[in-house]
């Protein structure tokens, strides 16, 4: 598996701008995933942009204000943008939007991320990442969710404070009314939460009253909150579900657990808490060796370090 947070794209972008001629006017977004890296090219070769959409109607975006027109004389050299090609259909539907319009401009394209072979549909690429790959950008939005697994607090909802987390009637109405965090627009295979047995009811009305589509919960099957923190299994209780099915991945909150998570399982866990996605320990190494994970490292020797002050 491949994965790319925001921060990838942004260095990919960065490390590799000089594949780009400086003579372009005009940046177009191809929504919804294009406008994200749209929008930092336009930022740094310092140019306006818009969407594809607004383009072909005669509007860009400028400071304060959106949908402005503008004359077809100011810009001649224009780049379309997208995130990646995989398939290549999104790239060809824009190419056909804009046959209207390619007699009066300049009109060349770029993709951040393709995979190998798909590299003529564009005249410029940043990266090559075969498949499967997955982006912090739609991951959310992916049909292969239902081979997943999912935390609940810190995932599709926030955490409780320590004074909701107090096993009744605080606990119970936060279960009920906790604001949502990170609503998938896929089904998700199972949820798997350190919630107790005895919140069932509770968690299943908010899951249906906040559209989590499903197919089975999983919790803790123990009688109280004393009880849950002298076991202190919440990775195991998570890796177990995880390593006993057949999915690629698990979405996790805390970074501690997710390490824990994979180094049980062997398996993927994307962590919401820095989106870097936890690989396996081979993995890891090569990684850490190469430098990537430097930054990551320090934030869970700091986590490490304050959970055992705590302790």
């Amino acid at each position: 598996m491949y994965y790319k947070n925001i921060s990838d794209l942004n260095l990919t972008i960065l490390r590799r701008l000089s594949v780009l001629p400086r003579d372009f006017d005009l940046i177009v977004g191809i929504p919804r995933s294009g406008m994200l890296p749209a929008n930092l090219l336009a930022l740094y070769l310092n140019r306006p942009y818009t969407d594809i959409d607004s383009f072909r109607n005669g509007h860009i975006y400028k400071a304060g204000e959106r949908g402005q027109f503008f004359d077809i004389n100011d810009y001649k050299k224009i780049l379309v943008v997208d995130d990646s090609i995989a398939s290549g259909s999104a790239i060809v539907k824009s190419k056909e939007k804009l046959k209207e319009v390619e007699g009066n401009f300049d009109i060349k394209y770029c993709a951040i991320y393709v995979i190998p072979g798909k590299e003529n549909l564009v005249d410029y690429y940043f990266e090559i990442v075969p498949l499967p790959r997955y982006f912090q950008w739609n991951i959310f939005n992916h049909t292969s969710l239902e081979k997943a697994c999912f935390d609940i607090d810190g995932v599709l909802c926030i955490d409780p404070t320590e004074e909701q987390n107090d096993d009744g009637e605080k606990y119970l109405d936060f279960v009920l009314n906790a604001p949502p965090l990170y609503i998938p627009g896929s089904r998700i295979g199972t949820i798997v939460t350190s919630r107790l047995e005895k919140y069932r009811e509770a968690t299943e009305t908010w899951l249906r009253n906040n559209k989590v589509r499903y197919n089975k919960l999983v919790m803790l099957d123990l009688p109280n909150k004393k009880a849950r923190q002298k076991a202190n299994s919440h990775a195991e209780h998570k890796a177990n579900t995880f390593k006993e099915s057949q999915y690629f991945l698990f979405i996790e909150s805390s970074l501690s657990q997710a390490i824990e998570i994979n180094r049980i399982t062997k398996k993927p866990v994307l962590c919401t808490e820095t989106f870097d996605m936890i690989f396996n320990e081979q993995s890891m190494m090569y990684n850490i060796k190469s430098g990537k994970y430097f930054p990551f490292l320090r934030k869970v020797a700091l986590k490490l370090r304050n959970q055992l002050k705590n302790k």
